[in-house]
């Protein structure tokens, strides 16, 4: 197997796993936490403006989850994913130390560094930004 081959699959089954723990969290902030209590939990957390944040935070999980499964808009989504992490590391994580079984943010961080990862290279050859945006004349390849 050559070295793009070997990069395609890691990129694919990062972005493939990375956007299903996503999708996960988004669906979970719905169904099983609902809105209102995402809202509670991140009011308590002392999420600035918790009202708003949470169905943003909750949509963004999870229809950025299923994007970055189909590498749909990955560098924009990942980008969008990777802030997110970060806010909840430094507003809500950070004091807790870096392990997760103390609410500390050692899930956080690393789903921070695999998006921010998603945001540099894009979302490989498996993609639907490949077949939307991969042609090298394409004013819009940046995204591909």
């Amino acid at each position: 197997m050559n070295q793009s081959r070997l990069t395609t699959t890691a990129i694919t089954a990062l972005r493939i796993v990375l956007g299903f723990l996503f999708a996960a969290h988004g669906w979970q902030k719905f169904n099983e936490w609902t809105i209102a209590g995402t809202q509670a939990s991140f009011a308590k957390m002392g999420v600035p403006a918790a009202d708003v944040m949470a169905p943003a935070v909750a949509v963004l999980e999870l229809a950025g989850g299923i994007a970055l499964i189909l590498g749909l808009l990955t560098r924009v989504v990942a980008a969008l994913l990777a802030l997110n992490m970060l806010g909840a590391l430094f507003l809500v994580h950070a004091s807790a130390g870096v392990f997760a079984a103390n609410g500390g943010y050692e899930l956080v961080l690393l789903l921070a560094a695999a998006a921010f990862a998603l945001a540099l290279t894009g979302a490989g050859r498996v993609s639907v930004d490949r077949a939307l945006f991969g042609r090298r004349n394409s004013k819009l390849a940046v995204l591909a």
